[in-house]
């Protein structure tokens, strides 16, 4: 992988328990533009912050934690760097099997609209279990919602509500 097709990552945390059921890996992609009031991942924004990573770098995360449930993918908002999200969910998904979950401050359907033209976004929605989007907005923070932050943020079973939709994703 030459320079212009690193990853650029916040964090990685090999074992966490808070972002999604189970342990999960938790790779905190740098770069954000939604700026939600009160972000409690404000270190994330830049979108030249964080350090660079390979897609080898984070596949030898998921060798050393073979005991692993889950991947979240969070931020920062991931769907900035829509090819290397792809990337990193394909692997994860069809090498290693695992439960995928993606946080993003666009709605499900912003991004439904955005696949219709981007093979990548099809890709990655072909590949993960569950979004939670939407921006957080501290008015409507709630603290007791299970892996989200305020009330207008959806826990979204991928394949269910394309199911639903009748929306088939195929790349060209």
């Amino acid at each position: 992988m030459d320079k212009k097709e690193k990853i650029r990552i916040a964090d990685i945390i090999e074992e966490s328990i808070v972002d999604g059921p189970g342990i999960r890996i938790a790779i905190f992609m740098q770069g954000c533009l939604h700026h939600c009031y009160k972000c409690h991942n404000q270190g994330t924004w830049d979108m030249n912050g964080g350090r660079e990573m390979s897609l080898k770098e984070i596949e030898d995360v998921f060798v050393r934690n073979s005991f692993t449930d889950g991947l979240t993918m969070t931020g920062g908002d991931p769907f900035y760097q829509i090819e290397a999200l792809k990337d990193i969910v394909v692997l994860v998904k069809q090498k290693y099997k695992l439960d995928i979950i993606v946080y993003t401050g666009f709605t499900f359907e912003q991004i439904l609209d955005m696949a219709e033209s981007n093979n990548n976004i099809k890709d990655i929605l072909n590949n993960i279990d569950t979004i939670i989007d939407g921006l957080f907005v501290n008015d409507l923070r709630d603290l007791t919602l299970p892996y989200r932050g305020s009330t207008n943020q959806r826990i979204i079973d991928v394949k269910k509500s394309l199911a639903s939709k009748s929306i088939i994703l195929k790349s060209l």
